[in-house]
């Protein structure tokens, strides 16, 4: 860290302890919230999704290959292979707007092209079929459906205008990348690679299993009440593939390079959750923003409320499958179609964690191009969709 983030950090934390009145009753609610938020957080997703995620991330460091990343995401790759596989990672990947970090931190860093990379980081929580079904089943087919659309058609243009916006850093990048054989021939085959890196997919899959709806019947009530049985079974199968595939060294960077990406993103993960769980508070417990001026804000399907939508998405934290019932909420309470898909589509793809911890991996500049090339494409899909369902 710079001295000179070190002394502004230093001056803020000074200031809010002096300046912020802390007696007042919002105010003490709201930092109650924001710890409560940093616990479920930490009870319900750490463990089950981000500590899967980033051994994957690791694993990607280590043991992808850079021209392997540089084959099928670099700026030159095959643009047609390369965004259809980023665009639909999510369909594969269950996961939130800030398990998939560690992920695009991996492939990012071994030198993913902006386009690709952005794209996966945007496809990841939002393509994700149990919560497009469970959208379709609780809200309505419409809205299902055009959350699939919406996001699957978001993922690729999102990628594509990074990937034109900055096509000269890629260009940089690219030039400035040396590629090296590796030192010593793995005696790994490319299959076993893939089960390996497949298997811990499959642990992130089962361990962040999210309970269907109650009354739910068919194969997804079956596979999480069989979840728990499934991931101890593919963290054996894990085990005993390290200890017959792989040398202790091998290991050893392995889990080194896992914590150096839990070092990065961690921090800034936390004060992230810690921020909006102040500012906006859980589904239900209201902190400094009250609930309802959301939804006052929210009705019809005007410009201003598509915006607001989007913005309230892209700023907020939601777990995955969690956005179903708050938007069932915020329906009920009168807000508008529109809006409703406008959040949809900003909000599993976005957060203020995730805004901080992407802006660590690829610059703050990037990272707001992307932020508002969401909002408002969001936007706009807001006000067409209103405009349809009426």
């Amino acid at each position: 860290m710079k001295e000179r983030t070190k002394f502004l950090l230093i001056i803020s934390t000074f200031l809010a302890a002096y300046y912020v009145p802390w007696g007042h009753p919002i105010i003490r609610q709201s930092g109650l919230e924001a710890f409560m938020m940093l616990q479920e957080y930490a009870r319900e997703h750490v463990l089950t999704c981000l500590i899967p995620a980033f051994f994957i991330a690791g694993a990607i460091a280590v043991f992808v290959s850079q021209a392997s990343v540089l084959k099928y995401f670099g700026a030159q790759a095959s643009k047609i292979l390369s965004y259809s596989v980023a665009s639909v990672s999510g369909t594969i990947l269950a996961v939130c707007s800030c398990t998939v970090l560690p992920l695009f931190a991996g492939i990012y860093t071994r030198g993913a092209g902006i386009g690709p990379a952005t794209a996966f980081l945007y496809s990841g929580p939002a393509i994700n079929v149990l919560a497009i079904t469970l959208t379709a089943k609780i809200l309505g087919w419409q809205l299902g459906l055009a959350r699939a659309i919406g996001a699957v058609l978001f993922a690729v243009i999102t990628g594509l205008l990074m990937a034109l916006i900055f096509r000269k850093d890629d260009a940089a990048r690219a030039t400035g990348q040396i590629f090296l054989p590796d030192p010593e021939a793995k005696e790994r085959t490319l299959l076993q690679d893939a089960l390996y890196i497949g298997t811990m997919v499959l642990i992130l899959v089962f361990a962040a299993f999210a309970r269907p709806a109650p009354g739910s019947t068919g194969l997804w009530p079956a596979l999480f009440a069989a979840k728990w049985t499934i991931t101890i079974g593919l963290l054996v199968v894990l085990g005993l593939m390290l200890k017959f595939w792989f040398t202790r060294a091998e290991c050893r960077n392995w889990v080194e390079a896992t914590w150096g990406f839990m070092k990065q993103i961690f921090p800034l993960l936390a004060g992230g959750v810690l921020v909006a769980g102040f500012m906006l508070g859980r589904p239900g417990h209201p902190a400094l923003i009250p609930e309802q001026w959301i939804q006052t804000l929210l009705g019809g399907n005007s410009i201003s409320a598509n915006l607001i939508a989007s913005v309230a998405g892209a700023l907020m934290y939601f777990a995955t499958l969690t956005e179903v019932p708050i938007l069932q909420g915020l329906l009920g309470a009168g807000m508008g179609k529109g809006p409703a898909l406008a959040l949809l589509l900003a909000g599993p793809a976005l957060s203020l964690p995730n805004m901080l911890v992407i802006g660590s991996v690829m610059g703050v500049r990037k990272t707001a191009v992307f932020c508002l090339i969401i909002v408002v494409m969001s936007t706009i899909a807001g006000l067409l969709f209103g405009t349809l369902a009426g």
